[in-house]
């Protein structure tokens, strides 16, 4: 009985050292990739204008302006009745809301007009995003488009995400403002409720920053990183678009700093062409 629990102990033991030089391997990996992809003039950018007060000012306002961007492709009863709603619900109102349609062929702009909410503001792209054929491929970079563009129009202190088909919780934007404010951190995440094939609920702790961890939902960040924009080529790496972008943000040497409540319900996500 000893000498079995003893090889138990050791094996799991050998399996977490294991798991850890993994997990190693992946963060210099995602560190070679992003010295690739971000200029180095952007690096230097970001550790220059860091310091400066324009950059720090954010963490002592009253009440900043947080920017929400949501992209859109034919879901738009889902977008109107959940995500929009669950943004526009928030208790912190100083809010500005950017939905952007990748060409939406629904009735994604009848439902979005009939809001009239002064601080949403929704366009619909002329023509969808040139996105790979490959399914894989494009569900990493799908929304591409309409993310940048939003991100182009976004006037926000912070800036947030939702994807069109989920829902914040109602105390969210207050509660992640007043966190990174506090700790005065480049971007937050927290974890995050997620639906399941059998249609319960489970937790994503989300404990690390990492690839499978987050979700597009759920960060908040300092409007500085507008500058780092979705890369539609992102499926090359063979991951998606979203950890394709936060990797970049560790890479820039981000304070990043987790929340440690669920403020999001993440839907499972319905197949879309």
């Amino acid at each position: 009985m000893k000498q079995g629990l003893s090889t138990f102990i050791r094996n799991t033991r050998t399996f977490f050292k294991s798991y850890k030089l993994l997990d190693g391997l992946r963060n210099e990996l995602d560190t070679l990739k992003a010295k690739l992809e971000v200029p180095t003039d952007l690096y230097d950018r970001f550790y220059s204008e860091r310091q400066s007060a324009e950059y720090q000012s954010v963490f002592s306002k009253e009440e900043p302006l947080v920017t929400v961007c949501i992209a859109t492709y034919n879901r738009g009863r889902l977008l109107v009745e959940r995500s929009i709603s669950s943004v526009l619900n928030q208790t912190y109102r100083n809010i500005e809301l950017i939905v952007i349609g990748d060409c939406c062929t629904d009735d994604t702009v009848q439902r979005v007009s009939s809001i009239t909410d002064p601080r949403l503001r929704f366009f619909n792209l002329p023509e969808r995003g040139n996105y790979p054929q490959n399914p894989l491929h494009r569900w990493c970079v799908a929304g591409t488009v309409p993310m940048n563009h939003a991100l182009a129009l976004a006037q926000g202190d912070f800036i947030t995400h939702l994807d069109d088909d989920d829902e914040f919780v109602s105390d969210r934007i207050e509660k992640l403002v007043e966190f990174i404010q506090r700790e005065k951190a480049d971007l937050v995440w927290h974890p995050f409720w997620h639906e399941r094939k059998n249609g319960k609920w489970a937790l994503k702790k989300a404990e690390e920053f990492m690839g499978g961890q987050l979700t597009t939902s759920s960060i908040l960040y300092h409007r500085w990183f507008a500058a780092l924009r979705w890369d539609i080529e992102a499926y090359r790496y063979q991951e998606p678009g979203d950890w394709n972008r936060l990797r970049k943000f560790r890479y820039l040497g981000a304070f990043l700093a987790r929340y440690h409540e669920p403020l999001l319900k993440h839907f499972i996500e319905r197949n879309q062409k």
